[in-house]
């Protein structure tokens, strides 16, 4: 089920939305705090995003600016402020499609369906994973952190998606391994260390200085 999570200032305007488009059985939810709407979009992991321009405290060009910055996800602004001005600027900042109020419930929902099937037919589901602010984008195998992107090396990115989905526990090196190579056979461990500790260089880098924890004789720990 694709996930829609609205982001629209009048909260009877927000409940419309949503109640229709759950009868096209979408999960949709909407935004009820609007001071960290980032840490609601990482929990909630939407498909699709429906913003206004005007919002509080920060307007809908600053929110989807932020979401570029950590997913690819499709964004479609929803405002009365409809001049070509802010159409511009909503591309600009990275919106998909701009939808002016009034709008008609079932176009919005066909505008909807189709930019699904056209973005997730060629690129699959975006997921991103988070911990202690360090964001995993699935899709394009970067992480950021504070506004700071690392590109990772392919082994760089399954070592860390392991890690971060099993965040709290242990992982051993035997299970690293056959990630990384399908196979704990043959394979140097010292060959797994040196693709640790580069790792955790790229890491410190951006801020992230023991991000990765060592269990002695055990494995590695994402807390």
């Amino acid at each position: 089920m694709y996930k829609i999570m609205i982001i629209e200032d009048d909260i009877t305007i927000a409940k419309t939305i949503k109640e229709h488009l759950s009868k096209w059985d979408y999960d949709a939810i909407y935004v009820t705090d609007f001071r960290d709407i980032i840490r609601q979009f990482i929990q909630f992991q939407p498909h699709l995003v429906l913003i206004d321009v005007i919002l509080p405290f920060f307007d809908g060009f600053h929110w989807c600016n932020e979401i570029r910055k950590i997913s690819k996800v499709p964004v479609v602004f929803i405002s009365s402020a409809g001049d070509n001005m802010n159409i511009v600027m909503a591309m600009n900042m990275g919106g998909d499609d701009f939808i002016a109020k009034p709008f008609d419930l079932h176009v919005l929902a066909a505008k909807v369906k189709a930019l699904l099937r056209r973005t997730y037919s060629f690129l699959g589901q975006v997921n991103i994973i988070e911990r202690n602010g360090a964001i995993l984008n699935i899709s394009d195998a970067t992480l950021t952190y504070q506004d700071r992107k690392i590109d990772l090396t392919k082994n760089d990115f399954r070592i860390l998606q392991l890690l971060m989905e099993n965040a709290g526990n242990v992982v051993s090196r035997e299970e690293i391994m056959q990630r990384l190579w399908e196979s704990d056979d043959f394979v140097d461990d010292n060959t797994l260390t040196v693709n640790i500790t580069r790792l955790r260089r790229k890491l410190a880098e951006v801020g992230l200085k023991d991000f990765i924890k060592t269990k002695k004789g055990i494995g590695y720990l994402v807390e």
